[in-house]
């Protein structure tokens, strides 16, 4: 349904000062950025000029440092967010089951391509011959003819003979080895617990702090995701971060429970051959968008920033390559979190996210449609009105679509479509205003509930005004649930008329 009474464009109350709503908060750009912090980022200025500079959700990774630090970093982050008036997400990174050899008499051994090599269960410290494996688990799992990666798969080995106290293997792909390095076994589902005891700790730490996301390391299947969600409770969104080919193969499964995922392609490298990691990153991505989940790209997207103050070609289309597969959001690392240039790493990402979008159409279609296709709506009301706001926006060139969001779900299904309209997410949840920080091409605000249909109608009005969609003069697509408040229950399209009157009223 429309409004009966249409004013003509441009059409405003004399004297109204449209200045009041310019956009100084709004991103010009649909994907987000993850920016990860650390020593290069650790003060309130610092992470302030990070959010400026574009940066959307700020990854604490639980695997360094203390919780003290951890602590400081949300409270220096819900200060910038009081500042800037707009809600940020926190992305609370848990380690995982980290699998690592223990330590060398020398702190490190060199292994020879066909020499014999042992890990085994004794804690003496490793030789040229042998070394420590504190994972008993490992060897429960592996048979002979399995492989063994160790330093991110620069040292290759084969299982020859396996027991319950070691492995002896022939060193496929030699190299130096020293103390601690990871181990990686890609051929099999490892018995391990998804949620290691540190784990726990920091993710009831995390949960405490108001983390927004809890990123799951290391997911194997499903019911990883599932021992993590029960412990979680809703107090946080669920993302599984996928790093295991095991992964891969059950992502449909993984993502029928968590909330968002990760294209993780550090691990996913080393367990994967490296010429199958940018299929791999298409099949994720293209499952997460059936399935309406947000999907974030990770790992060297602008490596070479850590120390150079621009990135290299081929960086710049790693990150294009990624916004035009259909990415939600790209991440930093090191580049933000100890780094020499994390405040230019963010920028950059912003100029290649908006030029990546902003690419002429005759170019882009082609590659966007093989890419991306936009997904069917499922047989619901809730999909058929979601669906049906791109396509109206775009036929009454509307300044943007607004949706009225409890749960997120709403605002959720919108982005799913990728409509060309602006999408502006009205939320009464800080909550939900922060963790749709996250989800492609949703400016989120959090504001007062509406009860009736009047009310929603000029609320739209009004946000869109104040967040610079539209001086006034245009169209906009309005969707809600009825009764209102209800989360899921997406039932109403509205096209509404914006004169410029609304702008100076409350709420």
């Amino acid at each position: 349904m429309a409004d009966r009474k249409a004013p003509s464009p441009g059409t405003s109350r004399p004297g109204t000062d449209h200045s009041a709503a310019a956009p100084t908060d709004r991103r010009a750009r649909r994907a987000r950025i993850v920016t990860t912090l650390g020593p290069a980022s650790d003060t309130p200025e610092r992470i302030e000029a990070l959010w400026r500079a574009g940066a959307d959700v700020f990854r604490l990774n639980m695997s360094h440092g203390d919780l003290a630090d951890k602590a400081a970093y949300v409270r220096h982050i819900r200060a910038v967010e009081a500042r800037v008036g707009r809600p940020i997400a926190i992305m609370a990174d848990l380690q995982g089951p980290k699998l690592r050899v223990g330590r060398f008499a020398d702190g490190a051994a060199e292994l020879v391509a066909g020499a014999a090599f042992r890990l085994d269960l004794d804690d003496t410290p490793g030789d040229t011959r042998r070394v420590h494996l504190p994972h008993r688990e490992i060897f429960q799992a592996i048979d002979p003819g399995h492989r063994l990666l160790l330093n991110d798969g620069q040292i290759a080995l084969r299982v020859e003979h396996v027991d319950a106290t070691g492995a002896d293997t022939t060193v496929l792909v030699g190299g130096r080895l020293s103390d601690r390095k990871g181990v990686n076994v890609p051929d099999i589902v490892l018995p391990v617990p998804a949620l290691t005891d540190k784990d726990r700790r920091d993710l009831d730490a995390a949960l405490e702090m108001g983390a927004d996301w809890v990123a799951l390391s290391f997911v194997q299947r499903a019911e990883d995701v599932a021992e993590a969600r029960k412990l979680i409770a809703g107090r946080a969104g669920v993302l599984a971060k996928i790093e295991k080919p095991s992964a891969v193969e059950q992502i449909d499964a993984i993502l029928d429970l968590a909330d968002a995922v990760m294209v993780a392609r550090g691990d996913l490298g080393v367990e994967l051959p490296v010429e199958d990691v940018p299929g791999a990153q298409k099949r994720i991505i293209l499952a997460a968008a059936e399935a309406g989940k947000p999907v974030v790209v990770a790992t060297q997207m602008l490596e070479s920033m850590i120390q150079a103050p621009v990135p290299t070609r081929a960086e710049v289309s790693d990150v294009a390559n990624a916004v035009e597969d259909g990415a939600d959001a790209v991440m930093l690392s090191a580049e933000s979190a100890a780094g020499r240039y994390p405040v230019e790493a963010v920028t950059v990402m912003d100029r290649v996210i908006r030029r990546a979008e902003g690419m002429p159409e005759e170019f882009r279609t082609a590659a966007h449609a093989a890419a991306q296709p936009i997904p069917q709506p499922r047989n619901t009301a809730e999909d058929a009105i979601t669906s049906a706001a791109g396509h109206v926006a775009q036929t009454v060139r509307a300044a943007a679509i607004v949706s009225f969001t409890s749960s997120g779900s709403t605002a959720l299904r919108v982005a799913r479509q990728r409509p060309r309209a602006p999408i502006l997410a009205l939320t009464p949840h800080l909550a939900v205003a922060r963790r749709l920080c996250l989800v492609w091409g949703l400016h989120t605000v959090k504001t007062r509930d509406v009860h009736d249909f009047e009310e929603m109608v000029a609320k739209s009005r009004r946000m869109a005004l104040r967040h610079g969609f539209t001086p006034g003069g245009d169209r906009i697509v309005v969707t809600a649930g009825v009764p209102f408040g209800t989360p899921g229950a997406t039932n109403v399209l509205h096209i509404a008329w914006v004169t410029g009157e609304e702008l100076s009223a409350r709420g």
